[in-house]
């Protein structure tokens, strides 16, 4: 099946997907339009469409080993995604949180800075990797995990995210032609 007639098919149901996602002005910060995924999560056919749709996005970028995704709200996605494909799940997560020797990686996002980190022993040279999260902003969060993956020898293949703030150019910054998104906000 043609992979641009998928991601069409897959854009529209974002489309719908969309309108039951609040906007929140002035949060957290003044100027920030935070976008609220709660009601879809509280939906079990939207949660469902979404996984459904994400993971159908990922197979887009051929075979992968490994799903990473950031927490918080990328692990809602990340492991449902993993299991879907078949793969292994490696959690990012902010310092301090992991268990065991990790490396790490400063980054921007929208509103501020912080730090991402990965277990050293995650990730083996030559996986294939997918970067899935919740949200697209200013591409910061998964940038940093992906140079995390590639110093441990891991070879991105793609980002998969539900929401895109294009507005911000975070796929500018990860490379459009590794980037999709189910719903897009210009």
């Amino acid at each position: 099946m043609d992979i641009n007639k998928i991601i069409t098919k897959l854009k529209k149901q974002g489309e719908s997907i969309s309108l039951s996602i609040a906007e929140i002005n002035d949060y957290p910060e003044p100027g920030i339009s935070f976008k609220d995924i709660t009601p879809v999560l509280q939906s079990p056919e939207l949660f469902k469409k979404v996984n459904t749709a994400l993971a159908d996005l990922s197979k887009c970028f051929g075979k992968i080993d490994l799903v990473i995704s950031p927490e918080s709200r990328g692990f809602l996605f990340g492991p449902v995604i993993a299991d879907r494909l078949g793969t292994g799940f490696v959690p990012a997560r902010k310092s301090g949180k992991l268990p065991r020797a990790v490396i790490e990686e400063p980054y921007g996002k929208e509103y501020g800075t912080d730090m991402m980190q990965i277990h050293t022993d995650a990730i083996k040279k030559g996986q294939r990797i997918i970067i899935i999260d919740d949200v697209l902003a200013t591409g910061g969060t998964a940038k940093a995990i992906a140079l995390l993956a590639e110093r441990l020898g891991g070879i991105v293949a793609g980002y998969v995210f539900f929401i895109e703030l294009c507005y911000l150019h975070g796929s500018d910054f990860l490379g459009n032609d590794k980037v999709l998104s189910l719903v897009e906000y210009k």
